[in-house]
């Protein structure tokens, strides 16, 4: 019953600006420790677009770090939690494209294509819609192919936050308290790279995110979030 009225367009529309307005205190409130930004630093003020890379649990952390005024559009899944992530994030500055492995995959590859060449960034949840957890699958890889922009990988933790039971371990952020971000290199991906290479950059994406979020959690006194068992086969990413 309750599952069903959240998912009203209403109630989701209420919902999506309750959420806008907790990211924005959290981003306000919030003492930011940013590590390892000098790579996105750089792209951003030059306006270079990237691909952003981050896990699922991590989404709210990204929704209120992110800066406001760097077009960026975010992946997210078709399905009803999706459109309210969609919502939600919208309200904060956050463009999304609409699709999954399943539904509009190939058409919302094309928009971001399209959003890339015209100088916006793209945020990928390797992990998402469905896991596992922590487990990155290669539809980034394949976007970063397209495009030819470098995928920058970044982590997020809270030393405040709440660790819902979900598949992803979603990270709630507390308001007030201390929170530390950590940027890693940047990836390029050739173009002209193979089945074998382009599995070879998913692997070295997934272990890069596993550390920094292992250290960002660390670095605010938490326990690190496992990852999820991994599986032979990857499917395109979404949130």
């Amino acid at each position: 019953m309750l599952k069903r009225l959240t998912r009203k367009p209403l109630v989701q529309a209420l919902l999506a600006r309750l959420a806008a307005g907790y990211l924005l205190l959290v981003r306000h409130t919030t003492r930011w420790e940013v590590i390892g930004e000098d790579t996105a630093a750089t792209l951003w003020n030059d306006g270079q677009p990237f691909v952003i890379a981050f896990w699922h649990g991590r989404l709210l952390l990204i929704g209120a770090h992110w800066r406001r005024k760097t077009p960026m559009n975010m992946l997210i899944s078709q399905h009803a939690d999706g459109e309210l992530v969609a919502r939600a994030v919208g309200h904060v500055g956050i463009g999304t494209v609409r699709g999954s492995s399943k539904h509009g995959g190939a058409a919302a590859v094309r928009t971001m294509v399209k959003a890339a060449k015209s100088g916006e960034c793209l945020g990928f949840t390797p992990d998402g819609p469905r896991g596992p957890r922590m487990r990155a699958s290669k539809g980034v890889i394949d976007v970063a192919r397209l495009t030819g922009l470098p995928i920058v990988p970044v982590s997020l933790s809270t030393r405040g936050h709440r660790v819902l039971k979900t598949w992803d371990r979603f990270c709630l952020p507390h308001p007030f308290t201390r929170a530390v971000v950590l940027w890693g290199a940047p990836m390029t991906v050739a173009r002209e790279a193979d089945a074998e290479v382009s599995e070879a950059d998913r692997a070295a994406l997934e272990t890069e995110l596993i550390r920094l979020t292992e250290a960002a959690d660390q670095a605010c006194g938490r326990d690190p979030v496992p990852p999820g068992d991994p599986v032979p086969d990857t499917i395109p990413a979404s949130a």
